[in-house]
């Protein structure tokens, strides 16, 4: 049964890929994000834990390629609400029009986290605290984000297998220079745990970027696919969801 969920999060990832490198000269108002996570989170009888996660981003909807990104991190569960992760990833934005050229951006990432949870009943709130040091093109820059998810599954308390559930979040990014302001992102999904490990999410992310002379969004389309690894005899407990991005 595992191999075969693996099977499926392979396909769908592989089909991602292969659809996005469809490249058009034209713009588009509506993208795609394709997310894959994969997941050892901690338990009451293990405190360390991590994750690494793909991201592929494409102008239109799955084609236009423009952008790839891999990531990890390694986690530790302070107690069952509150999680600390240290995090670095690889993050490459191409033009659309020429991706034979290669990338135009190149980014290296490093960032310290905390995460804290809520379990309200139905309601499950997840606040997320990040600091980031960026190397962009070369260039040094501190970034700081706060985001908070909310989830609410539908046919259970708690979102455990064969559970729908709604996750909606929304994100802050500021930075240490003029205009500190520099990034929003608000989101909205529909999701469907198979079982323990396998979860799947469809739906909407809108991306606000400021800066001194620009301002600019984008709809996209997104779908996260996630699948936790569990280790045998674990004390399990409840987590949320959440996307790493």
């Amino acid at each position: 049964m595992r191999f075969k969920q693996l099977s499926i999060a392979s396909f769908i990832l592989v089909t991602l890929l292969i659809c996005s490198i469809n490249v058009k000269a034209q713009d588009s108002k509506v993208g795609t994000w394709g997310i894959t996570t994969l997941v050892l989170p901690g338990d009451s009888a293990h405190k360390w834990g991590g994750y690494t996660e793909f991201q592929t981003r494409t102008n239109n909807v799955f084609s236009q390629f423009q952008y790839f990104e891999i990531k990890g991190g390694v986690s530790y569960d302070i107690d069952k609400n509150f999680t600390a992760l240290l995090g670095t990833g690889r993050y490459t934005t191409y033009d659309y029009m020429d991706v034979g050229r290669g990338p135009t951006i190149t980014e290296t990432r490093f960032w310290e986290q905390i995460t804290s949870n809520q379990f309200l009943y139905r309601l499950k709130l997840e606040h997320r605290y990040r600091v980031e040091q960026r190397w962009v093109n070369g260039d040094y820059r501190n970034r700081f984000r706060y985001r908070l998810n909310v989830f609410v599954p539908f046919n259970n308390t708690k979102i455990v297998a064969k559970t729908w559930f709604l996750s909606v979040f929304d994100e802050v990014f500021l930075n240490n220079k003029v205009p500190n302001f520099e990034r929003n992102r608000v989101s909205a999904a529909l999701g469907y745990q198979f079982d323990k490990s396998l979860i799947l999410q469809a739906g909407w992310i809108n991306q606000y970027n400021y800066s001194a002379t620009t301002k600019s969004d984008k709809n996209n389309i997104m779908l996260i696919l996630m699948y936790r690894i569990h280790r045998k005899n674990a004390v399990q407990r409840e987590h949320v969801p959440t996307t790493s991005d």
